[in-house]
């Protein structure tokens, strides 16, 4: 098996020259610190450490096999990085660990790494035949476990809001009709169902099965619910002139950091007030309007960056430090 798998990490480019400036400008104690929060297989680290010399790294992650793989790719730079396995919304005891009141640089490029996709033994492909596991990290239920044991409104409601599915209470029926025969275990029989579910007619692009993947995903790995907790903690822990980008794959991703971003821009002041406090003043400049999409270039060597949608913003206003319990 190949050690590495192929890695392209999606709008490289971008994250760069959004992130860069604060990573050039050191702070008083002659460092800046960018912490990726989704590492992977290091690819946007790499490129922000080679292209900022006085940047130190903290990469978080989630998936230990991932980080093993990070850890040869960034060898060159071992004096720099600090590589850790956790979660994402485990941010401010991190830095609280590291005794880092703030820091200049934050990256979060959510969803899937190539190594996790690339594998079938970890069962995120619709595609092969493979265990319905679905964990980012080795540890908690497996998406077998949510369709063994799920009641039918359990998974119906999993389906609509985390998967968007239009037929999600039929296709809830269905799994619960055929796990009595036999618990599900591997993924053909998983999509065989939802092909069976949902009507020809209705099919708009995409494969059927793959808004019940996404569902399943984010359900295992508690995605939603992290990334809802990690957005504002992320923004506290920015320095002033300190940036943030985000890159998100799915509207339901995306809908969060939108809100979370365009909030901490916007002041919080009664529309009739004369005069704005300082609290309530914005915290943020969003740097991208809207949010970045791939160029056609990107998306025809890189399909899978054909979803990426990449917002940023930097901190104007001067944040409250954090005391030593965060």
């Amino acid at each position: 098996m190949n050690p590495q798998p192929a890695h392209v990490p999606v709008m490289l480019s971008e994250v760069v020259a959004l992130l860069s400036p604060a990573l050039q400008a050191p702070d008083s104690g002659g460092h800046c610190v960018l912490v990726d929060c989704t590492l992977g297989l290091g690819g946007h680290a790499e490129a922000l450490l080679r292209a900022c010399p006085q940047a130190s790294l903290i990469g978080l992650d989630r998936d230990p096999q991932a980080l093993a793989v990070a850890r040869r790719r960034l060898a060159p730079f071992a004096e720099r990085i600090t590589l850790i396995e956790a979660v994402y919304d485990q941010l401010p005891d991190v830095l609280d660990e590291l005794g880092l009141p703030a820091v200049q640089g934050i990256l979060l490029d959510l969803g899937l790494s190539s190594l996790q996709i690339d594998d079938p033994r970890r069962g995120f492909a619709y595609a092969v035949d493979a265990p319905l596991d679905m964990r980012m990290s080795p540890t908690g239920k497996t998406a077998a476990d949510i369709l063994n044991t799920y009641t039918a409104a359990e998974l119906a409601s999993m389906l609509r809001r985390y998967g968007e599915e239009r037929f999600a209470s039929r296709i809830a029926d269905r799994i619960v009709a055929a796990r009595a025969d036999a618990p599900f275990d591997s993924s053909a029989r998983l999509v065989e169902l939802i092909d069976g579910a949902i009507p020809m007619a209705t099919r708009r692009g995409g494969h059927p099965a793959k808004r019940t993947f996404q569902a399943l995903r984010i359900e295992v790995n508690g995605e939603l619910g992290s990334l809802e907790s990690t957005l504002p903690r992320a923004v506290a822990a920015l320095s002033l002139g300190g940036r943030i980008a985000v890159l998100a794959y799915h509207s339901l991703e995306d809908r969060l950091v939108k809100q979370v971003l365009n909030a901490a821009a916007s002041d919080q002041a009664p529309r009739d007030l004369p005069v704005v406090p300082v609290e309530l003043r914005p915290q943020l400049k969003l740097l991208i309007k809207g949010a970045a999409r791939p160029s056609a270039a990107e998306v025809a060597v890189n399909p899978r960056a054909a979803s990426a949608r990449l917002r940023a913003a930097v901190r104007i206003a001067e944040p409250e430090r954090r005391g030593a319990a965060g």
